[in-house]
């Protein structure tokens, strides 16, 4: 019989398992954005799903390839070197602890403002030199989808999406997450009960777009419309793409903000990196006229982004941050 580590029954005590999920036949959007029909997809994919893959992206492989090196080489580090980066509050090292209302997973992560630098132990200079070439390759990406998205939809001025991640006073957020492969599951039938151990719960993204690139292991699912879970092929050359909550509400609900979450893998470690696109905590969110049709009610109060963080950080992870900001229907 193998007995498992007290640290690793510990974790598993408190780090919630789900059901398998079976394979489904959607197909995840792919968009080349070098296809003159860009645009559209990119739209469509939006309003279907919320979700899709971008190839021929502009970020440079290498880019990509040397801060994974790098992110593996601090995540291979001994447990108390990595806490000399500080616990997260909310940026800093994070293990197994997600924020502050007892969201747990199978996960350690380096979460950093893409303003504020955080010392890394190691090649801390070379660290934050790639980091900074890549969230500035991945910011105009994302930069060119939302601008695709207001030329699709015929929008004015273009850049009225994509303002609010370039302002420097843009709340964009940088984080690198590890989950360490966990041999152990295949022992720990009692405690599984079956299912999958979660890496990271499910949830929404806040912001207004992610861009999330990872490793070649799986994990990554989506929440499609029927209410199962979509797997998400891994490719370590593409990008995907994530409308957040903000950009749901400036579409008065068309596009959709996925529900996504992270299973954790038995063999291999997953690395994942995501960059949050989030506006100037002053910045009022509301729907924009240019999506609503004449006489449309607004389904959502205008709020601004930090009334709308500061109400997010008091929720659990799977609770719909948006609940508070949607306005109540009237009663005939």
């Amino acid at each position: 019989m193998v007995v498992l580590p007290q640290q690793i029954l510990e974790n598993l005590s408190q780090v919630k398992a789900c059901n398998p999920t079976t394979s489904a036949a959607t197909v995840i959007p792919m968009i080349d954005l070098l296809d003159p029909t860009a645009r559209d997809q990119i739209v469509k994919a939006c309003y279907e799903f919320g979700f899709f893959k971008v190839v021929n992206h502009g970020v440079p492989l290498e880019s990509m390839t040397k801060l994974e090196e790098e992110a593996v080489k601090f995540f291979n580090l001994p447990q108390l070197e990595k806490e000399q980066v500080g616990h997260p509050n909310p940026f800093g090292y994070g293990h197994k602890k997600i924020g502050p209302n007892g969201d747990v997973g199978w996960v350690e992560y380096l979460f950093l403002s893409t303003h504020n630098s955080i010392t890394i132990p190691g090649n801390s200079q070379l660290f934050k030199c790639l980091v900074k070439e890549y969230v500035g390759a991945v910011r105009n990406t994302a930069c060119e989808v939302l601008e695709m998205i207001a030329e699709g939809l015929k929008m004015e001025p273009k850049d009225v999406l994509s303002r609010l991640i370039r302002d420097e006073n843009s709340d964009c957020w940088f984080r690198v997450n590890h989950y360490p492969p966990c041999p152990e599951l295949q022992t720990a039938g009692g405690i599984m009960n079956g299912g999958d151990l979660i890496g990271f719960g499910e949830h929404t993204d806040p912001q207004v777009i992610s861009v999330v690139r990872s490793n070649n292991t799986t994990g990554l699912q989506i929440s499609v419309g029927d209410g199962t879970w979509l797997s998400v092929p891994p490719d370590h050359h593409s990008l995907f793409i994530n409308v957040g909550d903000s950009l749901q509400v400036m579409s008065n609900g068309r596009f959709k903000s996925v529900k996504h979450r992270v299973l954790a893998d038995s063999m291999e470690p997953r690395l994942s990196m995501i960059y949050f696109g989030g506006p100037p905590l002053s910045e009022k969110i509301a729907p924009l006229s240019c999506f609503m049709e004449e006489g449309e009610e607004s389904l959502y109060n205008e709020f601004t982004w930090g009334e709308f963080m500061k109400s997010a950080y008091k929720n659990k992870l799977a609770v719909n941050r948006l609940l508070p900001f949607e306005k109540k229907k009237s009663v005939a």
